[in-house]
């Protein structure tokens, strides 16, 4: 099955099987004759499984709502195909109990689903619809070595590939040539060293990191469970609070339980440590839920490097044919759930340019307008992160309006324990359905103020049960 509409290349390679590489590779395969992903690991054969490029698959993972509309308009018919290999539909507002900094955000039904599954299954069913599309190859176990250009090195012109072989017989790089090469591949892409290899400087890079911490573990959920809820969510609150707590269900009648914390307390992999760190947060809901029931696997142990932004947007000379978008580009701390989002936004500002942009104009145009997408979700991210102690990377304190922006969010969340209409509206922003911008809406503005003119007294945290 071919997808062609408009054809603007002959060849497209994608570098790295990651999200972000398999959402762009489908997008490709609509302009260009011919599309190769080239990825470093293998992709499952049979079912459904954890791998090693991936190593935050058996982590707990959110795909925002903006992401799975996304995903649905690349292929049709996967958020059924979901529902099929068992994710659960979750009401956000009617099935999670969400105790925030201020108490508990009060439960109602209000329709805004969610899916909830293990992050195999996604890859599993994006990778199976892409490899199926007759125009995209994909060369596994390799990896690039470096970018191919024209003589006067204006532009690239495709890479060097060295695929996987035993020590004693490494095997020769191989020349690919294409149109278009996207690196896809990740925090740990070399490409800032492929564009200095040849004449052109590495992007700047802001890191910031709070040294966190994630343990998850897989649980059968108990036949005589009987709670009201179906999922929790313990949120932090820094930097008196840096632990946090979130139990879903996912497929197979199966919990997914995660802990996270920052340095120097991050979760163990020792199953006393782990149901010690449950047992410690400020509601025992999941500890509870958790202390009788049948695990079903270890408990597994991430340690993301944090948030890292390359700034490709700043660089006064960009070689043509040569683009990078996904966590190759922006990459965030894994608890706020934006990583798919914001690479499938990527895929799609590509799809955009593509159809009224010049291959050679590209890449400037094209990582210009990324930076403006991940601006919001990158203000996010860090301005939470901010605020654990832990914290590094920051270059100076936070600013006047950063600090008011600040106080009016927590006041918004604060809201969330006897106003379901906010709790509905910040749902809406964190899933990247409405702008921020909403959040100052009068009607909103008007409940902030209204809850100041209480003077009720400053809410403060404390157990809770």
């Amino acid at each position: 099955m071919t997808h062609n509409s408009l054809t603007v290349g002959s060849h497209a390679i994608v570098i790295g099987g990651s999200m972000a590489g398999l959402l762009t590779a489908r997008v490709l395969a609509d302009t260009f004759e011919q599309v190769t992903i080239i990825e470093r690991d293998r992709f499952p054969t049979q079912d459904p499984a954890p791998r090693k490029g991936i190593p935050q698959a058996t982590q707990l993972h959110i795909l925002l709502t903006r992401g799975r509309q996304i995903m649905e308009e690349f292929f049709p018919g996967l958020e059924a195909e979901l529902i099929e290999a068992g994710a659960v539909v979750i009401d956000m507002g009617g099935d999670v109990e969400w105790l925030n900094p201020f108490g508990w955000a009060a439960r109602f039904p209000f329709g805004f689903q969610a899916f909830s599954f293990s992050r195999c299954i996604l890859d599993w069913l994006i990778y199976q619809r892409v490899s199926k599309l007759d125009n995209i190859g994909i060369i596994e176990s390799s990896h690039v070595t470096g970018l191919q250009t024209n003589a006067d090195q204006t532009a690239v012109t495709g890479v060097f590939v060295r695929q996987r072989g035993d020590d004693s017989q490494p095997l020769q790089p191989q020349e690919l040539t294409a149109d278009l090469v996207v690196d896809t591949s990740g925090y740990s892409s070399q490409a800032p060293k492929w564009l200095q290899a040849i004449g052109y400087d590495a992007p700047e890079e802001t890191t910031i990191s709070t040294s966190m911490g994630y343990a998850s573990r897989l649980y059968e959920i108990p036949p005589n469970f009987s709670e009201n809820w179906k999922g929790v969510y313990i949120q932090a609150a820094p930097p008196q609070r840096t632990e946090m707590g979130v139990l879903y269900p996912i497929e197979n009648n199966r919990w997914i339980v995660g802990v996270c914390a920052t340095a120097p307390h991050r979760p163990s992999k020792h199953e006393a440590d782990f149901l010690e760190a449950l047992k410690n947060l400020p509601s025992p809901h999941i500890y509870n839920a958790v202390k009788n029931a049948q695990p079903v696997t270890d408990i597994s142990i991430y340690a993301p490097p944090g948030n890292r932004l390359r700034h490709y947007e700043r660089l006064s000379r960009q070689p043509q044919g040569f683009i990078a978008l996904g966590d190759s580009v922006c990459s965030f701390t894994p608890i706020y759930g934006q990583g798919m989002t914001v690479a499938a936004l990527g895929a799609v500002l590509l799809q955009q340019r593509l159809q009224d942009t010049d291959l050679a104009q590209l890449p400037h145009r094209f990582q210009k307008e990324l930076a403006q997408v991940n601006t919001t979700p990158w203000i996010a991210a860090t301005s939470q992160d901010a605020k654990y102690p832990s914290v590094q990377g920051l270059t100076q304190p936070p600013s006047a309006i950063a600090k008011a922006i600040g106080w009016y969010m927590d006041r918004l969340i604060q809201l969330t324990t006897k106003e379901p209409q906010v709790t509905l509206t910040l749902f809406q922003v964190f899933h990247m359905l409405e702008p921020s911008s909403i959040l100052f809406h009068p009607s909103i503005v008007w409940r902030v103020i209204q809850q100041l003119l209480v003077r009720s007294p400053q809410p403060k945290l404390m157990p809770v049960e």
